[in-house]
């Protein structure tokens, strides 16, 4: 037994090393630089303050993280009223139509994602292929401004972080037993009530996993409102680029990303506390 146990601790060990090196490590180093000071120059003097988080408390900077929260909630509404009945119907495909869903769902992830978005710029330019169509069909008379807009961003945002919530919801409804739904139906359910009371409950933790998957990113993917948004809106994420390669205020930028994460710890353990309150209510 011991030899075992040894043999186990030299197994993981090795897992705790890289974790406290390149996980541990560099998110106590952030959040010491957050207290820090900038120089004028380049580099930072460690001395203590709370200045770079009290610079957070400003009306420019609360409107960043305000623009930033609402295209989440936005993006994250159009991801769910896409993503769920997409990945609810796709668990009850037949198993070669789940294999032949599943490819075409993963088959974005094998091009760059920079590469997709410039192709949604060819698509809604005003020269574009959408605006082309709705000409051809005589549904406009002039191009629609479509690109660098807010409608261009939460269009490029759903298009990345689409498939996480597929996946999320298909990967919960696969494992649903379908007899529970047969079961409330036989009762005198309708289809609306056996899909509510019954599908969509035991399908919520799945819904909830794609939430979290799509809202957390989408605070802080800049790139995304920079290509098709044409830097109109700034998110948290184009904030803490724009001091660490222009403004040198690396204090600064590391004093955002704690707000940021404390900000996704908030929202992870309360989908932990949703999912563990569902949980004991199924076991009970």
């Amino acid at each position: 037994m011991r030899r075992r146990r040894s043999g186990s601790v030299w197994m993981i060990l090795p897992l705790y090393i890289f974790t406290l090196v390149f996980v541990a490590g560099p998110l106590l180093y952030m959040i010491g630089l957050s207290f820090a000071t900038a120089n004028e120059g380049h580099g930072v003097t460690w001395s203590f303050t709370l200045e770079n988080y009290r610079r957070i408390l400003d009306p420019v900077y609360l409107d960043t993280f305000a623009q930033s929260f609402q295209l989440a909630v936005t993006s994250t509404l159009v991801i769910c009223l896409i993503g769920y009945p997409f990945g609810y119907f796709m668990a009850k495909l037949s198993e070669s139509r789940k294999k032949k869903a599943m490819l075409f769902l993963m088959l974005p992830f094998w091009v760059n994602s920079l590469i997709r978005l410039y192709g949604w710029i060819i698509i809604l330019q005003n020269k574009g292929l959408l605006n082309f169509i709705l000409k051809k069909l005589g549904l406009i008379e002039k191009p629609l401004k479509l690109l660098y807009s807010y409608p261009a961003i939460v269009v490029g945002m759903v298009y990345v972080l689409l498939p996480f919530m597929i996946l999320s919801v298909y990967s919960s409804a696969e494992k649903l037993d379908w007899s529970l739904v047969e079961a409330s139906r036989d009762l005198g359910a309708s289809g609306f009530q056996a899909f509510w009371t019954v599908t969509f409950k035991l399908t919520l933790p799945g819904l909830l996993s794609g939430v979290i998957l799509t809202f957390i990113p989408s605070m802080g993917l800049f790139f995304i409102a920079d290509i098709l948004g044409g830097n109109k809106i700034v998110l948290v994420g184009s904030l803490i680029q724009e001091q660490m390669t222009r403004g040198n205020n690396w204090p600064f930028a590391a004093a955002l990303a704690v707000v940021l994460m404390v900000l996704t710890t908030i929202m992870i353990a309360f989908y932990r506390k949703i999912t563990n309150a569902k949980e004991l209510e199924g076991i009970g």
